[in-house]
């Protein structure tokens, strides 16, 4: 698989790559892997825009 390049402000990726160190990860790069897979892994088995519209609602990540 592939990979793609995001960009973050450098003040919240040091705050990332402090984070990580603590939490024993290899790097920043691993620990926003793995965060992101937790949140995806979230809306698995969503069938519809609408179901992940509703789930996004319940997370509080859209209003």
């Amino acid at each position: 698989m592939g990979k793609a390049r995001i960009k973050l402000e450098k003040e919240l990726y040091e705050k990332v790559k402090k984070i990580a160190e603590v939490a024993g990860y290899s790097s920043a790069d691993e620990f926003i892997v793995h965060l992101l897979e937790k949140e995806v892994a979230k809306f698995e088995g969503a069938d519809s825009e609408e179901e992940i519209k509703k789930r996004l609602k319940g997370l509080g990540y859209i209003s």
